[in-house]
């Protein structure tokens, strides 16, 4: 089973956001460049997956598309991929001040 959790913040941007967590839950994150989805920040660790982009990332003719259309005043996502549910990487995650949980999907 694989657990995929999506959380959004209007206070951080996506750089602050890596540092704040990097700190947070002691884990490096690595920025990334791309053409799909900007410029990102990945840590890979114990938890999982963990990716922080902007949700606004490039698009055709120089206008910017919505990673998730439905959270239009999301500024930045933070999105985790974990082998199982875990509810401390929640809980971890729900004292981080302006951070919401905006989705969850199992499979």
């Amino acid at each position: 089973m694989t657990d995929h959790d999506v959380y959004g913040t209007r206070t951080h941007t996506a750089s602050e956001l890596a540092r704040l967590l990097a700190g947070h839950l002691g884990l490096p994150f690595t920025e990334r460049d791309s053409y799909y989805r900007g410029v990102h920040h990945v840590a890979d660790g114990v938890h999982g997956r963990i990716e922080v982009q902007p949700n606004a990332i490039p698009g055709d003719a120089g206008q910017d598309d919505l990673w998730w259309p439905e959270h239009p005043t999301v500024q930045v996502l933070l999105e985790i991929t974990t082998p199982h549910p875990d509810p401390t990487l929640h809980r971890r995650l729900g004292s981080l001040t302006g951070l919401t949980h905006l989705h969850h999907e199992a499979s």
